[in-house]
């Protein structure tokens, strides 16, 4: 009986100190069989990330989005949700902690597009499906006859995927799930691009056009020939049918009214926002309280470098002055392009200065396709896999000249460029050791905060040679504090925080 109470203490002191590193290796192995088996089903159902990746097994492909694919997406994510409530914190190491809840949270986002339809509203003032679609010439590496291959079954799946796209946009238009009807003008401009009557001319077949006898062999005429039916009957015609839709159906039916709380479920649609893009809990009023303090904050230094100058006049005629005054804009595309690529140079030789390591994958300067630079934003960076033969590119907007100011081209540099997006996409996707879910996502808190704070280093680094500069970083800083102001004020009610009876704030002016 002795013995048998000794065994018994042996076994549960043995429990104790063995039993909390068991559960936590099981409860680590269980998430990650989960996010393994979850990432596989991502790279399978969205193939063109998986090329983004670097992953070409399903680069013959586009991935569907057929309502029946929307609900057997969220089928699948609700059970991943499940299996991930098995798994604790608590009983993982400070680092998968922390990837259980970055996991989680892009796990909820699936969720709740599914859940607030959001998948109905395929594209936004700047970026959509039929956009990328566009890219894949200049961005598909045509390496050996495989690439070929795959990217010719991707024109030949296009026109379906077309259809199932205009079928949900339809159905948006249906139930009140559109872009506001204000964005539209010019979003046509990348479908008509792709709209030729000789399909010679076709972006999508050009890829062709050079496809080397040598890397062909006896297959080229075949392939040509292939190549040639999918543009000219399949694509021209699939983007032919978008242009007609979105002119006939689409910018009719479309909304008039502006904030995302006017879509049907609009709160619920909001707050899921606001979770995906600031991975927090706040109410839009928080968010607009923020947004006050800053603008008052960052008024406040706009009038100090206006002081320094001794400028003559008031904050409105300065404005006018930096908006109408020719020494402050260039007069050619390659003036505004050697103007970016000079900071550029300039931010990438003081790096090593602020970060230790530095990524491998460098960067190109180039313009904004002209497809896309009547809308799109002053500048963009677009990166590219590792395993490509190309670097990233920041682009810069070289349309409509006078609205493109000189003063704003340090801040816009470091944002996009160095130390911002590019340096910090580029090391992420070195983290080999990270799994791919984060290697691979981006969150935009993070991101967009960081290039925001890229923009604020430019000093430390001396990026900055005049008030003016300054006032242009100031004035993206602006930008973003406005933002916070404008787009939650159609949920917020009563006046601010910190604000008299009038509604003008204590702290500075409102963003009106």
């Amino acid at each position: 009986m002795k013995n048998k109470f000794i065994l018994t203490g042996l076994l549960m002191q043995f429990a104790l100190s063995w039993g909390p590193t068991a559960l936590a290796e099981s409860d680590a192995e269980r998430f990650q069989a989960i996010y393994e088996k979850e990432w596989a089903f991502r790279l399978e159902e969205f193939p063109m990330l998986a090329s983004w990746t670097g992953d070409d097994r399903y680069d013959g492909r586009l991935g569907r989005v057929r309502q029946a694919d929307q609900a057997r997406r969220h089928a699948f994510w609700t059970k991943i949700r499940e299996e991930l409530d098995t798994v604790s914190c608590e009983r993982l190491s400070r680092e998968d902690c922390i990837d259980y809840r970055v996991f989680r949270g892009q796990i909820d986002n699936f969720l709740a597009e599914y859940e607030t339809r959001a998948y109905l509203v395929p594209f936004n003032s700047d970026w959509g499906f039929y956009m990328a679609w566009g890219r894949l010439p200049a961005e598909t590496g045509f390496e050996d006859l495989d690439d070929y291959r795959a990217y010719l079954a991707r024109l030949q799946e296009l026109p379906a995927v077309m259809d199932e796209y205009i079928a949900l946009m339809r159905e948006g238009i249906e139930v009140g799930m559109t872009q506001p009807r204000v964005i539209l003008d010019g979003r046509d401009r990348p479908i008509a691009a792709q709209i030729v009557d000789d399909y010679t001319e076709s972006p999508f077949y050009q890829p062709f056009a050079s496809l080397p006898e040598s890397m062909a062999g006896g297959e080229r005429a075949a392939l040509l020939a292939a190549a040639a039916a999918a543009v000219d009957e399949g694509v021209i015609p699939a983007f032919r049918r978008l242009y007609e839709f979105f002119h006939e159906e689409y910018v009719p039916g479309a909304r008039q009214t502006l904030g995302a709380s006017e879509l049907p479920n609009g709160e619920r649609f909001y707050q899921a926002q606001v979770r995906q893009y600031a991975t927090v809990d706040m109410t839009p009023r928080e968010i607009h309280d923020i947004g006050l303090a800053e603008v008052a904050r960052i008024r406040a230094e706009m009038d100090a470098v206006i002081a320094e100058l001794d400028f003559e006049g008031d904050f409105a005629t300065f404005l006018e002055f930096l908006r109408t005054d020719p020494q402050f804009y260039a007069q050619t595309p390659r003036e505004l392009l050697a103007t970016a690529s000079y900071y550029a140079k300039k931010a990438d030789g003081r790096l090593p200065s602020i970060i230790g390591h530095l990524p491998r994958q460098p960067y190109g300067v180039a313009p904004v396709p002209d497809e896309l630079a009547p809308f799109y934003t002053a500048g963009r960076y677009v990166g590219a896999p590792l395993t490509s033969h190309r670097g990233g590119y920041y682009w810069v907007n070289t349309h409509d000249l006078p609205s493109r100011p000189l003063y704003a081209i340090p801040a816009l540099t470091l944002h996009e460029a160095a130390p911002g997006h590019h340096t910090q996409g580029a090391l992420a996707k070195e983290q080999g050791e990270k799994p791919p879910f984060r290697r691979f996502d981006y969150i935009s808190a993070y991101g967009e905060g960081w290039a925001l704070y890229a923009e604020k280093l430019g000093v430390e680094m001396d990026i900055y040679e005049t008030p003016y500069d300054h006032f242009g970083r100031l004035t993206y800083d602006m930008w973003r504090a406005c933002r916070l102001v404008i787009d939650t004020g159609a949920l917020v009610e009563g006046p601010p925080i910190g604000t008299d009876t009038t509604g003008q704030s204590a702290e500075g002016p409102n963003c009106v």
